[in-house]
C-alpha cells in the first residue's frame, strides 16, 4: 500500500502528463500493436525530465510499475535504486513487461546495475518467452558495453543463445541478439574471433574483421 507521500508523488507525476501528452505518437504505437489502457505518447526526453525532479524513489518506482500505464513503468525503471530491488521484484517486474519498449528501457536504465545482473541475463537467454530473451541480451549488451568481460562459460552459454536467437524466427530477438554480439565484439579482438568462430554462418561479422 502506497503512503500518503508516494500517492501524492504520484498524482501528481501523472496530472504532469497532460502537459507532455502526443497524441499521435500514442496512437502510431497502437498501430504498432503496443496496448496499454493508458499511453499518453511522452518521448523519453521528457520521461527522463520528470525522473529527474523525483530521484530515486523505491516506493514511488513500486507505485508507478503497478499502474496500467505506458509512462509509469517507463518512470519506474528510471526512478528505482539498483541497490535496493530485491531478486523478488526484479522477477516480478519480468513477469509483467509488456511490450518491447518496456523490457529493453528496463534492462539499459536497471537492470545492467543490479548485482547480480550476469546471472539473471543468461537466465532471461534460457527462456523460451521473447520479452525475457530481449532482456537477457540487452542486459548483456549493456553490461558489455560497458566493458564487463564474462568468464568462459558465460561467453560459451552467451554464443550459443546468440546462434539459436539469429537462427530464429523472432525479428526482435533477433536484432536484440545482433545488437549484443556487436557490443561482445567491442569488447576487443579475442572477443571479435570468437564471436567469428562460433558464429561462422553469420556474414555480418565479417564486417568487423
Amino acid at each position: 500500500m502506497a503512503t500518503g507521500e508516494t500517492h501524492n508523488k504520484l498524482k501528481q507525476i501523472k496530472q504532469s502528463f497532460h502537459l507532455f501528452m502526443n497524441g499521435i505518437t500514442a496512437q502510431s504505437m497502437r498501430e504498432k500493436g503496443a496496448e496499454y489502457k493508458v499511453n499518453w505518447g511522452i518521448d523519453l526526453i521528457n520521461l527522463r525530465k520528470i525522473a529527474k525532479e523525483y530521484g530515486k524513489d523505491y516506493d514511488l518506482a513500486i507505485a508507478l510499475w503497478k499502474e496500467n500505464s505506458r509512462e509509469c513503468k517507463i518512470l519506474a525503471t528510471y526512478i528505482m535504486p539498483a541497490e535496493k530491488i530485491n531478486a523478488d521484484i526484479v522477477y516480478l517486474w519480468l513477469e509483467q513487461i509488456p511490450t518491447q519498449e518496456i523490457a529493453e528501457l528496463l534492462s539499459f536504465n536497471l537492470l545492467r546495475n543490479i548485482d547480480f545482473a550476469p546471472s539473471l541475463a543468461y537466465q532471461c537467454l534460457a527462456s523460451d518467452k521473447s520479452l525475457y530473451q530481449i532482456c537477457g541480451f540487452q542486459t548483456l549488451a549493456c553490461l558489455f558495453a560497458d566493458g564487463k568481460e564474462p568468464n568462459e562459460r558465460g561467453i560459451n552459454e552467451f554464443l550459443d543463445q546468440a546462434e539459436v536467437a539469429l537462427n530464429g524466427n523472432n525479428l526482435a530477438v533477433k536484432q536484440a541478439a545482433y545488437r549484443c554480439v556487436m557490443r561482445f565484439c567491442d569488447l576487443g579482438s579475442y572477443y571479435h574471433e570468437l564471436a567469428k568462430h562460433a558464429l561462422k554462418g553469420f556474414t555480418f561479422l565479417i564486417l568487423f574483421s
